[in-house]
């Protein structure tokens, strides 16, 4: 399969959009060629939020998000085959992520019951598009014994991964989590714990902003060393090896009860230790495992908060600090381009888990097929 084109379609753990990323692939060889940005509907929003929390009616209320997510997300694709010039029968795939509403994985205690589930019917991607689309990534990892997730340092070590060269590559989105690159060994990834997600959040409850831009407002904070200490307890810090996490367990519930312990604190000032967990989190997963890197990069919509990045380049120096632009990719779009490669790994029938990271049984192709018209 030779100079192949894909659509890579990602919803994070943020749901600020749709990322959907126009791909050529030629084995591990990638290029991004377009992008597009799709908004979600504020009441789309809404849905995914109070769907993500156990309530009334789940299932009555999950199908028909599923299908409005599943034509959202192929909106998402045609918009952008639009704007690129592209015919659907042009693409070979679209590889969906779809969007994540819970993440049980065997770290949280889940045991043989872990699981995973993403919205976002593929089945109406394909009808929509006309174009096969690979989707359900993650449980056949969960099937196999791993944590479904992350996904993306297989994708990282084939894009990234230099020989002679010791790198982390870290996403910071919603939840941060970073692949950890010997030369051109994979050696280890993991969820480090929250990126944006608590940030947001906070600035949402306080300034009615979507997201603290270039981190302007933790940066005018004080780090409240006694709150910050209190987060740092939580116990998914304590794990290591194989583990992957999510808004269940950073959320604002969490973040209201540490407080309950701090009263009076400056609302600034929260978001300033907010955003020094984040950094201090990505910072000893980074220091505490096997590889010493001298060069990390960052991804996802947190390379973009500028004090967020002062604090992780303060905590990781010597090592040096950029964000994947600097290694030939936009850090915009390094998740949706993952979820492309990962289907045309899929149509290959070659495996897109790494087991070092998931803690799987063994590598497995990932995903399910629902072929194009």
């Amino acid at each position: 399969m030779e100079d192949a084109l894909f659509i890579g379609l990602m919803s994070g753990t943020s749901v600020d959009g749709i990322d959907s990323a126009l791909v050529s692939c030629d084995g591990d060889r990638v290029e991004l060629l377009a992008t597009h940005q799709h908004d979600l509907p504020g009441a789309i929003r809404e849905r995914i939020a109070a769907i993500s929390h156990s309530g009334h009616d789940e299932i009555e209320r999950m199908g028909p998000l599923d299908r409005e997510l599943g034509r959202l997300f192929a909106a998402a694709a045609l918009v952008l085959l639009e704007k690129s010039g592209k015919r659907p029968d042009q693409i070979h795939a679209i590889g969906s992520h779809g969007q994540t509403i819970r993440h049980r994985p065997p770290s949280a205690g889940s045991g043989t019951d872990s699981f995973t589930l993403q919205l976002g019917d593929p089945n109406t991607i394909a009808e929509t598009t006309g174009i096969t689309t690979v989707a359900d990534f993650r449980r056949r990892d969960i099937a196999a014994g791993g944590e479904g997730a992350p996904l993306a340092p297989a994708f990282h070590a084939a894009a990234f991964a230099k020989p002679g060269v010791n790198r982390a590559v870290v996403n910071i989105g919603g939840i941060a989590n970073a692949s950890m690159l010997r030369g051109l060994e994979l050696v280890m990834g993991f969820d480090t714990g929250p990126g944006n997600t608590l940030l947001d959040h906070w600035v949402q409850r306080h300034r009615d902003q979507s997201f603290d831009r270039g981190g302007q407002w933790s940066a005018s904070g004080m780090v409240a060393g006694d709150l910050l200490a209190d987060l740092l307890k939580h116990p998914y810090f304590a794990l290591s090896g194989p583990r992957s996490s999510g808004k269940e367990a950073f959320n604002l519930g969490w973040l209201d009860q540490c407080l309950l312990a701090h009263p009076g604190r400056a609302a600034a000032d929260v978001q300033a230790t907010l955003a020094e967990l984040t950094a201090v989190t990505i910072a000893r997963a980074i220091r505490y495992c096997s590889v010493e890197v001298t060069e990390v990069y960052t991804c996802g919509g947190g390379s973009h908060n500028g004090d967020l990045m002062d604090r992780l380049q303060r905590l990781l120096a010597p090592a040096s600090l950029a964000s994947t632009s600097a290694i030939g990719m936009d850090p915009d779009w390094v998740e949706a381009v993952t979820f492309a490669w990962l289907a045309h790994r899929t149509l290959e029938g070659l495996a897109g888990n790494a087991p070092a990271v998931t803690g799987a049984s063994g590598p497995r192709v990932l995903g399910g097929i629902y072929p194009g018209s």
